[in-house]
């Protein structure tokens, strides 16, 4: 804590209307190593804020496999946690799901499986018969699902990325990248942690309920790299003979969160060489250090024309900051108060405390109010006027 604010040397008082810039979309470190990589195209970022640490071809535009499906688990537990879905939701599976060839389980047409088994089924087994089938199930039609998978790339800034289906199979068209991949993963795993309940299987199993009868389905992860890698937690292995080998690879470790792409690999073995090449090289290259900010440092933040002058936010504010270990410059710590004029809610982000290593922003945490200011009126005019006066 001592070396971390001994970095900490510039620190500013402003006040603002507007709300601070975004981060860049990426930062590369200067020295960067051949890793030997077989794969065509590769990124690794650290996920909490978003910097690109290592990156090859990140842009160029590739078919994806299966790692498609990381999008379609985005959308499915946006679903979940906004409450439009339930684990326990019974789906039907429909011809065309059935119909699906590559990875997959085997439903079939009429079988009715719970949402919380499909997860299973697409995370665990990489099944495309069941992710269509939550695909139809969330939007009507596969082709329905598949522009919102669309619209959500281009909301996350995903700029070389079209999906034509949701399971990625081979089809023309159908392309993303390596920071795209690692955009995308980002979300899904930032956003919706629970994700990692069940990436992190390793060996599962469901029962068929069909006319037939009952019949049990073994589930194996296809992503052997959470059993390779010290601190892997997912997250989508891809292959078809197009796409070749791909993965998008997700591990932690000393509280620092990486995202390791890889796309056409060579063969099965070479993509788990490349995402360790990757992670091992990020956990390498960055560190996450922790500040404290106090009530002492911020100040005391006023508001206009409210029934109080002044507002109450928390006393400590704790950020963690992603720093790159080769890198010489100062932390610096600029502190940004906004303008406040009643009323104040509850909660409403009230100023930033913004991290920048060098020219980047490393961090940003909000500073929010911890009451509700409510606007003068005739009566709080009054006894303000009173109590100033007397």
């Amino acid at each position: 804590m001592k070396r971390l604010f001994a970095a900490v040397i510039f620190i500013c008082f402003t006040a603002v209307h507007t709300v601070c810039a975004n981060q860049p979309e990426a930062v590369v470190t200067s020295a960067v190593p051949d890793l030997n990589l077989t794969a065509k195209s590769a990124v690794v970022m650290e996920a909490g804020s978003k910097t690109l640490l290592y990156e090859k071809d990140k842009d160029k535009e590739l078919p994806p496999a299966s790692v498609t499906k990381v999008m379609s688990l985005l959308l499915i537990f946006q679903e979940l946690d906004a409450g439009k879905l339930s684990l326990k939701d019974e789906v039907t599976v429909s011809d065309h799901a059935a119909s699906m060839g590559g990875s997959q389980v085997f439903l079939e047409p009429g079988e009715k499986q719970d949402v919380e088994t499909l997860i299973k089924c697409v995370v665990v087994a990489s099944a495309n018969d069941a992710v269509v089938a939550l695909a139809e199930h969330i939007s009507g039609s596969e082709d329905a699902f598949v522009q919102r998978m669309n619209q959500e790339a281009k909301k996350l800034g995903m700029k070389h990325t079209v999906f034509k289906n949701a399971c990625g199979l081979d089809e023309d068209g159908h392309v993303t990248t390596a920071y795209d991949i690692a955009l995308m993963s980002r979300e899904l795993t930032v956003k919706h942690p629970d994700v990692f309940q069940y990436t992190k299987i390793w060996m599962d199993s469901f029962t068929h309920k069909t006319k037939k009868g009952t019949s049990e389905f073994q589930l194996s992860n296809t992503n052997k790299m959470i059993r390779q890698y010290n601190g892997c937690t997912g997250l989508k292995t891809g292959s078809t003979s197009t796409a070749k080998f791909c993965l998008s690879a997700t591990a932690t470790r000393n509280h620092v969160d990486l995202i390791a792409v890889v796309m056409a690999s060579s063969d099965s073995k070479s993509r788990i060489k490349d995402a360790g090449a990757l992670l091992d090289y990020g956990f390498a290259s960055c560190q996450v250090v922790e500040d404290v900010t106090t009530a002492e440092e911020i100040g005391t933040i006023k508001v206009e024309k409210g029934k109080k002058d002044t507002v109450v936010y928390p006393e400590k504010i704790t950020a963690k900051i992603t720093r790159i270990k080769q890198k010489e410059e100062n932390l610096k710590k600029e502190i940004k108060i906004y303008s406040l004029t009643a009323p104040v809610k509850k909660g409403q982000i009230i100023g930033k405390i913004i991290y920048k290593d060098g020219s980047k922003t490393a961090a940003q945490t909000d500073i929010k109010s911890m009451e509700s200011i409510e606007k003068m009126d005739y009566l709080s005019s009054l006894h303000k006027i009173a109590k100033a006066y007397f």
